[in-house]
């Protein structure tokens, strides 16, 4: 996969079987990737991402403050996300033992008295990733089968790019545990993404061919998944 570099802006250069070049700006953090014709020069890419530099720190700085609109504080009747659905949060202050349970459409998330934002978010972030080593084990079991291939191990963790990552030469794969506010669908798909990472390591037209037969939505799942991405208009070198 090819970089152009820009000062400290780093644009990913991806070549697919398309007519157009796209220029995409990705939340939460502003991750920029170029989709390229096969055939079009490197130079030409350059080029056009250099076109559209003010383009892009606009959009960067539009996520910027989406973020900064809407912090989570792990607060009393706080809108939370889980497996896709809105849930209002309830926090009790006990000296008891730190737990989130879920009842019905309510997170209560129990902390001790004093307890900081750091914290609080530490606690339900280890909740997710509970709620993800139940959903995913009965996930793997089903597509290594269906796809042939067994993964070594696979872990948690909360990143800023990627929902997921497939080590090829070790078999281990990696999860987003951000994945826990998403519906289950979109969970699924990227395992079998991962999965099928460890058919086919890049985004080759084998990879496709891999998802398509054997996931045949999974462009619907990676369009939901990363929305809202912000794009500039198509462009033909």
């Amino acid at each position: 996969m090819e970089n152009i570099q820009l000062d400290e802006l780093v644009i990913t250069v991806k070549r697919k079987a398309v007519k157009h070049i796209r220029l995409s700006v990705h939340p939460p953090d502003g991750r920029v990737t170029l989709t390229v014709p096969v055939a079009v020069r490197f130079e030409a890419a350059r080029s056009f991402a250099i076109s559209r530099l003010n383009w892009i720190r606009t959009q960067q700085k539009k996520l910027q403050a989406r973020v900064r609109e809407v912090p989570q504080q792990f607060v009393e009747h706080e809108n939370h996300l889980l497996w896709g659905t809105p849930c209002l949060l309830a926090v009790r202050y006990q000296d008891i033992k730190p737990s989130v349970v879920l009842d019905g459409r309510q997170i209560i998330l129990t902390v001790r008295p004093g307890a900081s934002l750091e914290k609080r978010a530490q606690i339900m972030q280890e909740w997710h990733k509970s709620l993800l080593h139940e959903a995913v084990p009965p996930l793997f079991e089903t597509w290594q089968a269906r796809l042939k291939v067994q993964v070594s191990g696979y872990s948690l963790q909360q990143m800023k790019t990627r929902w997921g990552t497939c080590n090829y030469r070790t078999g281990h794969i990696r999860l987003n545990t951000e994945l826990a506010k998403k519906p289950r669908p979109l969970l699924e798909y990227v395992v079998v993404h991962e999965l099928a990472h460890l058919i086919e390591p890049s985004h080759n037209a084998r990879f496709v061919a891999v998802m398509d037969a054997h996931y045949p939505g999974w462009r619907n799942a990676h369009a939901e998944l990363n929305a809202p991405a912000l794009a500039v208009g198509a462009w033909k070198e």
